[in-house]
C-alpha cells in the first residue's frame, strides 16, 4: 500500500508512525486510517522484527479529530461520506471502531508521542497507547459537543476509568482543552516533557519496550483486559496467560540470565 497521509520509519525494533496531513493538522480521515490500520497490521506481523510502534504527529498537532472527506474520489469513500449525511455514527461502525479494537487488541505496545493537538478521535488514538508521552504544549480536546454530536472512538470507556466520572464529564461536557501537564496531574498521561524532547523521551521508552521480552504483549492485553474483568475472571488470565509466558525462549533467557547473574538478553520470542 502506498502511504500519502502517513510516514513509517523502523529502527532498533521501533516503529515510528507519523501522521502527516499538515492541510488539516493531522485529521484521521478514512484514507489516513486506512494507511494507519495497514502500517500497524505491517508491523504485527511475527517476521516485522518489530517489537514496540510509536504514533505522533507532524507539525503543530497530533490530530485534529475526524475528517471524512479523505479520498472523496473513491468510490467506497463516496458512499462512506452518503451514509455519513443519513447517520453520523456509520463511519464509527464500519471503519473507527474497529480500528481502535484492534489497537487495543495489539500484540506489541504502543506509545503515543502528542504533539500538540489530540483532539476528538484523535484523541482517542493518542489515549490507545499503552505509555502516553505529551509535550507541553500538547492538549487533549473533547469538543463533541460544539457541533452537537457525541465522543467516539471509545473515548467515554478510556476517561471514564483513566480519570473518573467527575472529570471525564467535566472534559466532554464543556469540551474545554485539557493542556499536557493538567492531564499529567489527573493520571491520564505517563510523560509531560519541553516540545524539543518529546520524540526523545518517547523513543527512550520504546526503545526500552522493544528490548524486553514477549511477555510485554502478554502484560498489555492483561492490563486492557483487567478494565472490565471481575476479580476471579482475572486471576484466571492471569494463570492461563503465565503459562504461556513461561513457555517463551525470553523467560527461559531470564531465569538463566538471573541465575547467572546477567542481564538478560531478550529477543522478542
Amino acid at each position: 500500500m502506498t502511504y500519502n497521509k502517513i510516514k513509517t520509519s523502523v529502527a532498533d525494533g521501533v516503529a515510528v508512525v507519523t501522521l502527516c496531513d499538515p492541510a488539516t493538522l493531522n485529521a484521521a480521515g478514512l484514507d489516513l486510517i486506512a494507511e494507519l490500520d495497514d502500517a500497524m497490521a505491517g508491523f504485527a506481523a511475527p517476521d516485522s522484527g518489530v517489537r514496540c510502534v510509536v504514533i505522533t504527529g507532524e507539525g503543530r498537532g497530533f490530530c485534529s479529530g475526524a475528517n471524512l472527506t479523505g479520498r472523496a474520489d473513491a468510490p467506497a469513500a463516496q458512499d462512506q461520506m452518503q451514509a455519513q449525511a443519513r447517520d453520523s455514527g456509520s463511519a464509527l461502525e464500519t471503519v473507527y471502531n474497529p480500528f481502535v479494537t484492534r489497537m487495543r487488541d495489539y500484540p506489541i505496545p504502543i506509545v503515543t508521542a502528542v504533539n500538540g493537538a489530540a483532539a476528538g478521535i484523535g484523541c482517542s488514538i493518542a489515549l490507545m497507547g499503552d505509555l502516553i508521552v505529551a509535550g507541553e504544549s500538547g492538549y487533549f480536546l473533547q469538543a463533541f459537543r460544539r457541533i452537537g454530536l457525541v465522543p467516539d472512538g471509545g473515548a467515554t470507556y478510556l476517561l471514564s476509568r483513566l480519570v473518573g466520572k467527575a472529570r471525564a464529564m467535566e472534559l466532554t461536557l464543556l469540551g474545554e482543552k485539557l493542556p499536557a501537564a493538567t492531564a499529567l496531574q489527573w493520571g491520564l498521561i505517563n510523560r509531560c516533557v519541553p516540545d524539543a524532547e518529546l520524540m526523545d523521551t518517547a523513543l527512550e521508552l520504546a526503545r526500552a519496550l522493544a528490548t524486553g521480552p514477549k511477555a510485554l504483549g502478554y502484560i498489555r492485553k492483561l492490563v486492557w483486559d483487567g478494565l472490565d474483568a471481575e476479580w476471579a475472571e482475572q486471576l484466571h488470565a492471569e494463570r492461563v496467560v503465565q503459562r504461556e509466558a513461561g513457555l517463551t525462549e525470553d523467560s527461559r533467557e531470564g531465569v538463566v540470565a538471573f541465575l547467572q547473574k546477567r542481564p538478560a538478553q531478550f529477543q522478542g520470542r
